[in-house]
């Protein structure tokens, strides 16, 4: 069963005129993306800076306004894991607040019973219920990345979007925060988007990718497949500039 379907999604954003003469001119930034999740599958999206993929990302979260085409997510609150864990923490509200606003905002949970969860929780991304009491500011970049993983699972999402999100911690955090993704993916069967530039990082972690450029996914595959036997030329030259 699918999980996601994105259906020839167009977005465009209108451009700032230089004067009140000017004609409004439009930039496509999507220019007719297709394609579907499995439920339980960690799928990458590869791409350079500017390609769309954060667009995406905020289309199918809702988080933009659609355009043209369709996007059907069968996942009741799909969530983001962003790329700089601090900056997507509130810095004013300790860690307890934060994983708790959820289920305030969208369960019925008293306050004890929400307290629990979020204990709970914490002990799946390898952190004590100590930090419950703890700001952000406190905890260091691979913690408060665990905080951003538990705080995406809170209402039991099971389609997640990471965007980059390793890419600001040191390389031996990286490796520890992936094998966490993978153990929450194989425990929940949870779907993931996985966005990132970094082509080692999607190997070790999807199965299935997408290379994307100019709001146009120009090759798709399994993981094997891409890296092996690339037919885009501009994949070539991605895999080449990793040293694949």
């Amino acid at each position: 069963m699918n999980i996601l379907e994105v259906k020839d999604l167009r977005i465009s954003f209108k451009e700032e005129k230089k004067s009140i003469f000017d004609k409004t001119v439009y930039t496509e930034v999507l220019k007719g993306i297709s394609f579907s999740m499995e439920e339980n599958e960690i799928v990458g999206l590869v791409g350079e800076s500017g390609c769309g993929k954060s667009t995406l990302s905020k289309v199918i979260l809702g988080l933009h306004p659609q355009g043209q085409g369709s996007v059907i997510h069968n996942s009741k609150h799909p969530q983001m894991i962003f790329q700089d864990p601090y900056s997507s923490l509130n810095p004013a509200k300790t860690i307890g607040f934060i994983l708790e606003e959820p289920l305030k905002n969208c369960t019925d949970m008293g306050a004890a019973e929400r307290r629990e969860k979020a204990e709970w929780m914490l002990n799946e991304v390898g952190l004590s219920k100590d930090f419950l009491n703890r700001y952000p500011k406190e905890l260091s970049g691979g913690q408060r990345q665990r905080v951003c993983i538990a705080e995406s699972l809170m209402l039991g999402s099971k389609l997640l979007i990471a965007d980059e999100p390793v890419s600001a911690l040191d390389v031996t955090i990286q490796v520890q925060v992936l094998n966490l993704i993978k153990e929450l993916q194989e425990k929940y069967k949870l779907s993931i988007l996985f966005i990132s530039h970094d082509l080692r990082v999607v190997y070790q972690l999807c199965k299935r990718i997408m290379i994307m450029q100019e709001g146009l996914i120009i090759e798709s595959g399994s993981t094997d497949e891409i890296y092996r036997n690339p037919q885009n030329e501009y994949t070539k030259r991605l895999l080449k500039s990793a040293g694949l």
